[in-house]
């Protein structure tokens, strides 16, 4: 108790010093990717989003494996100029994983606010995630791009409270995933 006390403490802390708003949550965060996945996943990493998995080398165990706390890294590319950071929430099954991050979908208009337990789906070829699709609020279902990603980097388990909901939506996961047509039903 004390230690959940002290991390939701921190958080709100750690959102006042970002935001310049006392939050009472976490996923009341509003901002970039990088801060959030920081806070949530408790990996010491600074800077943007793609220098993150050259970062963790020697520093954090990396691989291929989503985990739960885990912080997944997206590559640079054309659309993620700076990369992306998201932490894994809950693993589904082995190409289907939930992750909580911030700065992805639109939520009233704007850009930055958090999403908990989102679907995230290994479109990659070989099963290795390196390549997923992503959840996304605008079409409400799996979003249209696909997006290399460089792997996971594990951190020492302390994680946000607020990481993960009490009962996430596994079904709803897997539907997205293998079904996606059925969200524009």
């Amino acid at each position: 108790m004390r230690t959940t006390l002290r991390a939701l403490s921190l958080a709100a802390a750690f959102l006042t010093v970002a935001t310049g708003v006392e939050a009472r949550s976490l996923l009341d965060y509003v901002g970039q990717c990088v801060p959030f996945a920081r806070e949530a996943s408790g990996i010491a990493i600074y800077g943007d989003a793609w220098t993150w998995w050259d970062q963790a080398d020697g520093r954090y165990a990396r691989g291929h494996k989503p985990r739960q706390g885990a912080v997944i890294v997206f590559a640079k590319t054309d659309r993620l100029r700076l990369g992306h950071v998201a932490v894994v929430s809950r693993v589904v099954e082995k190409r289907v994983l939930m992750l909580t991050h911030a700065n992805w979908s639109r939520q009233n208009g704007e850009r930055g606010h958090a999403e908990q337990d989102v679907t995230l789906y290994d479109v990659s070829p070989r099963n290795d995630w390196s390549s997923v699709k992503v959840w996304y609020r605008d079409s409400n279902g799996l979003g249209g791009g696909i997006y290399p990603v460089e792997g996971f980097i594990y951190g020492t388990g302390r994680t946000a409270p607020e990481l993960t909901a009490r009962n996430p939506d596994y079904v709803g996961a897997l539907i997205d995933a293998y079904v996606p047509e059925a969200a524009a039903r």
